[in-house]
């Protein structure tokens, strides 16, 4: 078992309230990440459901028992930090095997199980060494062995790979992708980097300010944001932002109007909208060269050369400074010259005055589909 229900759970520090009623199913054997903005709440959050902070109000529980006045190790939880905090004059066997000591497993059991451990996590020929003479990467996989050997209900991660270097982080979100198949444990992970929440997850929590803002499969926030600031968040480089002005809303969509330009996004409008300031978003990746439903320029003002990309920061019609295009790696532009661009309707977000998105009539694709089903709530 390891399922996790959240009950309006809320923690004050003092009169400020660091997390506003939250509530949330964890079922067996997901893999669940909290992304979202440092200060927004997701490692407290963690510590709760570890029993390494009070809970102010609501319940925490576990396979449906109530585990808020219950110590870390009476929860059935297990929880990898940051910080490796292994002991540096053990060796890996005995930082593995130290939970087990303390609760005086026999000699062959404990063998067993921190072999069958490290087995797992490829440090077979390691166990004799100390931790000095291990990278940053084995390292954690060595302080991830003494979770495993603890056989939790759930795994709590709190931003494991932030101490490692991009090409280390890298191999280890697939690690950890592949011991997550391997053991079909429930995992619960916090990171501030939404492409770690992309690429792991079944279901992204993205909590800001205290609260969950949207709770979905990694495609369904990509596609369909509920709000500005999911949109914002997730996707990188982050999604562009244009105040427009609604003109009619019809089947067809919501036409609105940028800069003397009409055009019609196909997404589910009211008819209260009409006349309103809207926000229409478009993500980089979705700008093209030369003209489509927007037409535009931009000067762009830094360009990288990505290889398979070229991202452009740039001056949108002469105003706005903090524009982005995601562009083919072959585009011929340059720094302070202007580019002709074009947006696609079809492409396009809305959001009304309140920062709600307005529901997109978006055709995905039948791999898209299948893991919407998959991962929605």
């Amino acid at each position: 078992m390891g399922q996790l229900n959240l009950n309006k759970v809320q923690k004050f520090y003092g009169t400020f309230e660091v997390l506003k009623g939250i509530e949330l199913e964890v079922r067996e054997g997901e893999f669940v990440v909290f992304v979202g903005p440092s200060g927004c709440g997701k490692s407290t959050l963690l510590r709760m459901i570890a029993g390494l902070d009070e809970t102010s109000s609501g319940d925490i529980m576990i396979d449906g028992k109530r585990v808020n006045d219950l110590p870390p190790v009476k929860r059935g939880i297990a929880m990898v930090f940051q910080s490796y905090a292994l002991y540096p004059h053990m060796s890996v066997f005995e930082n593995i095997a130290f939970p087990l000591r303390v609760e005086k497993m026999p000699e062959e059991k404990l063998k067993a199980k921190v072999e069958n451990a490290a087995r797992i996590l490829h440090l077979d020929q390691r166990l004799q060494q100390k931790p000095g003479l291990l990278s940053g990467g084995q390292r954690q996989r060595v302080a991830i062995g003494r979770a495993i050997v603890r056989e939790p209900k759930i795994f709590l991660f709190d931003e494991p790979l932030s101490n490692l270097d991009a090409a280390l982080r890298a191999d280890m979100r697939i690690e950890l992708a592949k011991l997550h198949k391997q053991l079909k444990a429930t995992m619960i992970y916090v990171t501030h980097d939404q492409v770690e929440a992309m690429t792991m997850a079944d279901r992204i929590v993205v909590l800001n300010a205290g609260e969950i803002s949207q709770t979905g499969a990694p495609l369904e926030l990509y596609h369909k944001p509920a709000n500005m600031f999911v949109a914002g968040f997730i996707g990188n480089p982050r999604m562009n932002m244009l105040p427009v002005v609604c003109k009619a809303v019809g089947d067809a969509g919501v036409a609105v109007e940028y800069k003397g330009q009409a055009v019609t996004i196909p997404v589910a409008g009211r008819s209260d909208l009409v006349g309103q300031p809207l926000t229409l978003g478009i993500r980089p990746e979705h700008i093209q060269i030369g003209s489509a439903d927007l037409s535009m320029t931009v000067v762009p003002s830094v360009i990288e050369r990505l290889g398979a990309q070229t991202v452009a920061y740039a001056s949108l019609d002469g105003e706005s400074e903090n524009f982005c295009a995601m562009l083919p790696g072959s585009a011929a532009i340059r720094t302070d010259e202007t580019v002709p661009i074009g947006i696609g309707a079809a492409d396009c977000h809305l959001f009304d005055t309140a920062g709600l998105a307005l529901e997109r009539r978006v055709e995905l694709t039948d791999v898209d589909m299948g893991l919407l089903k998959a991962g929605a709530v």
